[in-house]
């Protein structure tokens, strides 16, 4: 063995990922990967649950990751009600510019729902006809005194 060998110690596996989990604990690597910083879709509903006929506002919310993403910067947004009615949006947006353009956070619609059912109503965020990000989540709308009639 030359001196130089001897000095060091042998890069076991073991030892690797010791020296890889002090690192991660003190902070001088990232963990993860690029959907870590990818912001996350969420959808909330106003009323949950209601007697038809009901109006209920949808509330999508883009949540963390940086204010400059560029893959959902300028996207188009869709709603499915989950009734069959679809709602589209589009926007005329200036080219994107790292650092300076600043995707849109809030997304909200209204929506009127007429027959009883359980109705999941998804907000999607979509770039020509490619889904990029999809949030889920349902509603119940209970036959009205009027409907039992019928």
């Amino acid at each position: 063995m030359t001196r130089f060998q001897s000095r060091w110690p042998a890069f076991t596996p073991a030892l690797v990922c010791a020296i890889g989990l002090i690192a991660l604990q003190t902070g001088s690597m990232q963990a993860g990967g690029p959907d870590d910083e990818k912001p996350k879709l969420t959808i909330q509903i106003r009323p949950r649950t209601g007697f038809s006929p009901v109006r209920i506002t949808a509330t999508g919310q883009l949540e963390g990751g940086p204010d400059d993403y560029e893959e959902y910067y300028c996207t188009g947004v869709e709603w499915d009600w989950g009734d069959g009615t679809i709602s589209e949006f589009s926007y005329d947006c200036d080219p994107y510019v790292a650092g300076t353009s600043e995707i849109q956070r809030s997304f909200r619609n209204s929506h009127t729902f007429t027959g009883a059912g359980e109705y999941e109503v998804r907000l999607r965020l979509k770039r020509k006809k490619a889904f990029l990000v999809t949030a889920a989540t349902s509603v119940e709308v209970r036959p009205s005194l009027r409907d039992m009639i019928r």
